[in-house]
This record gives structure tokens, C-alpha cells and sequence, in this order.
């Protein structure tokens, strides 16, 4: 894996180039200075995010929408003070660095101009069953693509410049490029090479910038936009060693919409993880030889999926021509070419059934069955085309699970409340809404599915809330009925309080029962009872009934008081005087 690790002379954050943090020019991994990812609670306003920045001398650059992760710059010297406060602010899921990814390629021979790797995973006979279909695409994260290249032009779709923020998608770095042609050149053309996929459109998204870095950030935003455009086929050949909540939030954002996620395990030789390939729901793809033997340097791991030639893949070049190129970055792109081809055979497959595909029919290497070095298996073309060709559409009948977990019913709230839901389903979870009194609050489309509600918004009294989780096969479900009591506005108004016996001068015998009661407009706390400035007895409710042994008592004059208090701690008392 080829990796640039020099400095960078400080320049704007809205250039090419990235300053590193100074753990990484120390040799941990690599961070944007002055910068940290933030996902907040649903609900959460940004002026209300914003404030609390404020407070610290931070403010938000960016915002990655679909997954509420926002980019903050902040202050150096106060990073660690932001990073504290946040961390322990109840309406902040998670507050982590903006960690950068590089390109998994390993240069090679470029005068090698075998593409051994076709014939390797049954390639010709697969093409015989389908060489992909246009309107199945695959998006393309990484440096982008040359429009100009004969055995791309024609094929490529609008995408989007993450690193510029411009429309622009030419290849800033050379690494997108012979990706691209790896997974999807246009084959039978009597031109170059030939990709997995001939007849799949590419959507070029670029994250990877010039010096080889990727953000975090940038790549979660690229994952999100290949989603929310349509995309099923999305290949990741960039990966950092650092795990992310960021990533895997984007990845499951991607899942639940339907996509497949392909990639690069990484050139460590080495069970370190790759992110994000080693995220929940992402098809991790090591590297194999032309002796179907593990690369030299491609990463393993038992969070490996299925592997695929890495070595020596011939393939298009940034500028025209072409050249060998290796790494797990190559592995990944032909693998995500396979499942572009599964879905040209059979569209409405669901992501969940073309991962087993591509692990149920790869060509078992290394230990029997399932293995750290090559996962399933080496992927196949015709075997998996076959059993795509035979699959059955799964219908997905079954609606997910929702549930509020806090608040409860009864509960008095005011302010800002934490709700706290739990959702899951069969296959995934596409989103959460939650409704107050009926009206549409926010939505949540990421895991944990939690809100921040402000209840100033509604009148004090009775509030209902209930959430509604939806899955990707459209299926729905709400979950029970949660009544709170806002409370909000000021409670001045002290209780009223009425000693009902013994009346008002009257003689007390041996004996005497003391009866009172006591309203309030919010609720009575508790009443109180004193004789002779004595506190006798203490009742929650708004009744009180005492029984009273005067027989020990002076003869004389004696008085009864009962104080009455509300919740917000108004009270109120009320006298009588009695004889014995």
C-alpha cells in the first residue's frame, strides 16, 4: 500500500490539500487538525448546536445531513476541552476525530498486459449469462475518473466533487481511474481492457484528494449521495486504520436504502482493520494471486467477506493508456463489478442476497470453509451469475420493531427531553419518526435512534408521543403510546388548604379527629400537620384524617395547623384554634 506520509504546508480547509493533526505526523494515525465529527440526537436545532459551540469558540464547516454528523473547526489549544464538553453532552451521540483514509494501491509493472484475472474468476463464461446492464450502476469513491479515456468516455454519470465541493470529478491523483476500469471498462470494444462489468454506468464521487488522504468526513458524504441518488453498487477503495462511528453510520445509512458496499481490506499485510471496510454491513475484499494465494500485503482479518485477484491488475490509466496495477484497491473494484453483474441478472434482488451469492458460490482457498486470509472464498463470475439467474426475490414482509424506552407514561417533563427509542427488523432499519401530539417531530435514519425534543414547543398538560420505524421494503410500524405531563410555565400558585374538623373554637374531648384537604392547579405534594407548632404526621395525597389523643393535653387553648405544598415547592397553611 502505497502511502504519503510528508507534511503539508498550512492552507485553506476548502483546498486540496489537508493539514494533519500532530498524532499523526507523529506516526499514530492520521487527523485533520483542529477538526472533530459530531453527531447529534434527531431533533437537535443548529442554533442550539451551534450555541453551545459558541461557548468554546468552535463553529461548524460542514454537515454530512443524511447521518446529522457535523465537521466542527475548533480552537487548538481548546480541542480537548470541546471534545470533553461534547462527549458528556446528553444530546451529542459521539464526538470523534476526522480521521483520513489513503488509497490501498501498490504500483507495479506497468508494461504488464495480461489480465490474467478475468479467466481466474470464470469471467468469459459469466459474460456469456450478462455483461452488465446501464441502469445498474456503481459508484466510484476515490480520486475520480478520466472522462477522456476511450474505455470510460460514454459511461460515466454526473457525480460530485466532495474535496473541491464543485461538479468536477476528473482524477486528481491517478488512483480512481484504474479503479474504475478495473470494475466497469467497457469491454468488446476493440479498445484497451476490459472490466467486470461492461455495460454498468460508473458514478465518479470524489473524496480522495492529491496528496492521497481521504477524509472521513468526505467519505461518508460520498457514501451518503451514492444512496440517496439510487445507487446499489458502491466500491470503496480507500481505508484508514482507525474506527469510526462516522463511517459506520454512513455505511448502515447506505444498507438500509439498499446498496451494496465493496471494500478494499487494505496492504498492511497485517489483522489490523480497515475502515471501512471492517464496518458492520461492508464487503471486505482481500487480495489474491495468480497462484490463488493471499497477496504479500493484503490485509486479513476474520472480518474479511470474499477475496479477489489484486495482482498485477491491468487496467486503465489516468491521462489514456494503461498499466498493471496491484493492491486490494483493485481487488475490491472487480469484486463490486461482480455484484453490479449480479444485479443486471436479477434487479430485484435484495443487497442481503447478493452478498450471499457472491460468499455462497466463490471458489472455497486456504482452509476449508470460511478463513481469515481469503473469507469465503475467491470470488466467481458464473457461478455466481448462475445462482443469480435462479435466485427468488426475497419479499420482505416482515415490519420492523419500535419502541420508546424513555420517557414513560405519567412522567412530568419540561425543556429539552431525551427520547430514547430502540428499532430493529429483519433486514434493516430505513427510519424512525417520532410524532408529538400526533404532528411529525424528526426523523432518524441512523442507529441509536434517539431524539432531542424541546417540549416548550407544545402547551402545558397532557403531550402524547409515539414513534413510526419504516424499512426499506416499505413495511411500517408505530410503536405504543406514550402519554408525558409538560410542565413548563411557572408554577407561583400555592395550594389552597381547609381544615374541615374540629370547627373553629370548639372543645376537644378525650379524643378528636383532625380532617383536612387541600387542592392545587398542579397537584397537591403533601400536607402537613402541626399542634402547637409540632409537626405530628406528613401525607402525600390532598386528605388528610388524624386521630388526636387529647387526653395528655393541658387544659387550654391549642392550635392546629396543616400546611399544604405543591411540586414546584409553593405553599400554603390554614389555622384553627380549639379549647380543652
Amino acid at each position: 500500500m502505497k502511502q504519503v506520509r510528508r507534511r503539508i504546508g498550512a492552507t485553506s480547509l476548502f483546498t486540496a490539500v489537508v493539514i494533519l493533526g500532530a498524532a499523526a505526523l507523529a506516526g499514530a494515525a492520521p487527523y485533520v487538525a483542529g477538526e472533530l465529527l459530531v453527531q447529534t440526537r434527531a431533533g437537535v436545532t443548529k442554533e442550539k448546536f451551534n450555541a453551545v459551540l459558541g461557548e468554546h469558540g468552535a463553529v461548524t464547516l460542514d454537515e454530512v445531513s443524511q447521518i446529522r454528523v457535523k465537521r466542527i473547526k475548533v480552537p487548538p489549544q481548546a480541542l480537548e476541552k470541546v471534545r470533553a464538553a461534547l462527549a458528556n453532552n446528553p444530546h451529542v451521540n459521539f464526538v470523534e476525530n476526522n480521521y483520513l483514509a489513503t488509497g490501498d494501491a501498490v504500483p507495479n509493472d506497468p508494461l504488464y498486459a495480461s489480465q490474467w484475472h478475468l479467466a481466474k474468476i470464470a469471467a468469459p463464461q459469466g459474460w456469456d449469462l450478462s455483461t452488465g446492464l446501464s441502469s445498474v450502476d456503481i459508484a466510484v469513491i476515490d480520486s475520480g475518473v478520466d472522462p477522456a479515456h476511450p474505455d470510460l468516455a460514454g459511461k460515466l454519470l454526473p457525480g460530485y466533487n466532495f474535496v473541491s465541493n464543485s461538479a468536477d470529478t476528473h482524477d486528481i491523483y491517478g488512483h480512481g481511474t484504474p479503479v474504475a476500469g478495473s470494475a466497469a471498462a467497457q469491454g468488446n470494444n476493440a479498445v484497451g481492457v476490459a472490466g467486470v462489468a461492461w455495460q454498468n454506468q460508473i458514478m465518479p464521487l470524489v473524496a480522495l484528494d492529491s496528496t492521497n488522504y481521504a477524509s472521513y468526513s468526505n467519505i461518508a458524504k460520498a457514501i451518503t449521495y451514492a444512496a440517496d441518488h439510487g445507487v446499489r453498487v458502491i466500491n470503496i477503495s480507500l481505508g484508514g486504520t482507525s474506527s469510526s462511528t462516522t463511517l459506520q453510520s454512513a455505511v448502515d445509512y447506505a444498507w438500509n436504502k439498499g446498496s451494496v458496499i465493496v471494500c478494499a481490506a487494505g496492504n498492511s499485510n497485517s489483522t489490523t482493520p480497515n475502515y471501512p471496510a471492517a464496518c458492520n454491513h461492508a464487503v471486505a475484499v482481500s487480495a489474491t494471486s495468480s497462484s490463488d494465494t493471499k497477496s504479500s500485503y493484503s490485509t486479513y482479518g476474520n472480518w474479511i467477506t470474499v477475496s479477489a485477484p489484486g495482482d498485477s491488475i491491468y487496467s486503465t490509466n489516468n491521462g489514456g493508456g494503461y498499466g498493471a496495477h496491484s493492491g486490494t484497491s483493485f481487488a475490491s473494484p472487480v469484486t463490486a463489478g461482480l455484484a453490479a453483474l449480479i444485479l443486471s441478472v436479477n434487479p430485484v434482488l435484495t443487497n442481503t442476497q447478493v452478498v450471499d451469492i457472491l460468499k455462497q458460490n466463490a471458489d472455497d482457498l486456504g482452509t476449508a470453509g470460511f478463513d481469515q486470509q481469503f473469507g469465503y472464498g475467491r470470488i466467481n463470475v458464473y457461478r455466481s451469475l448462475t445462482a443469480a439467474k435462479t435466485a427468488v426475490p426475497q419479499t420482505d414482509t416482515t415490519p420492523p420493531t419500535v419502541s420508546i424506552t424513555s420517557p414513560s407514561t405519567g412522567v412530568a417533563v419540561s425543556g429539552t427531553v431525551l427520547v430514547n427509542v430502540t428499532a430493529s427488523d429483519n433486514v434493516g432499519v430505513a427510519k424512525v419518526e417520532l410524532y408529538v401530539n400526533g404532528t411529525l417531530f424528526a426523523a432518524n435514519a441512523t442507529a441509536p435512534y434517539n431524539f432531542s425534543w424541546d417540549s416548550l414547543a407544545v402547551a402545558d398538560g397532557a403531550c402524547t408521543l409515539r414513534t413510526v420505524a419504516y424499512d426499506a421494503a416499505g413495511n411500517v410500524s408505530q410503536s405504543a403510546q406514550v402519554t408525558v405531563t409538560v410542565s413548563n410555565v411557572p408554577d407561583t400558585v400555592p395550594p389552597t388548604a381547609v381544615i374541615s374538623s374540629p370547627t373553629e373554637g370548639s372543645t376537644v374531648a378525650n379524643k378528636a379527629t383532625i380532617k383536612a384537604s387541600a387542592t392545587d392547579n398542579k397537584g397537591v405534594s403533601k400536607i402537613e400537620l402541626y399542634i402547637d407548632s409540632k409537626l405530628q404526621t406528613t401525607v402525600k395525597t390532598g386528605s388528610l384524617s388524624w386521630n388526636w389523643n387529647t387526653r395528655t393535653i393541658a387544659k387550654g387553648v391549642h392550635t392546629i395547623q396543616v400546611k399544604a405544598f405543591d411540586a414546584a415547592g409553593n405553599v400554603t397553611s390554614a389555622l384553627r384554634t380549639v379549647y380543652k
